[in-house]
C-alpha cells in the first residue's frame, strides 16, 4: 500500500508535464494506470504497446521517456 502512495506522489513531479502535473490522485490512477496496453515478448525483450486510440497516450509515452532519463540513484 505504502509503494501505490508514493508512487502518487512522486509521479507529477518527476515523470509528467504541463497539465497533467496537476491532476488529482484519483484522475492520475484513472488516466495513466489504467490505460489500455499490451506487454509483448519478443527477442528477450519485453515491450509495452499502449492503445493509440487513449486519450492520454502521449502523456504516458511522455513520462516513460522522462523516468528513463533520470540518473540512477546507486
Amino acid at each position: 500500500m505504502q509503494i501505490a502512495l508514493d508512487l502518487l506522489a512522486w509521479m507529477p513531479m518527476l515523470a509528467l508535464t504541463g497539465q497533467a502535473r496537476l491532476w488529482e490522485p484519483r484522475r492520475l490512477r484513472f488516466r495513466l494506470f489504467a490505460a489500455a496496453g499490451h506487454l509483448v515478448t519478443t527477442g528477450r525483450r519485453r515491450i509495452l504497446r499502449r492503445a493509440s486510440h487513449w486519450p492520454w497516450t502521449h502523456d504516458i509515452a511522455t513520462a516513460f521517456d522522462r523516468l528513463a532519463h533520470l540518473p540512477s540513484p546507486g
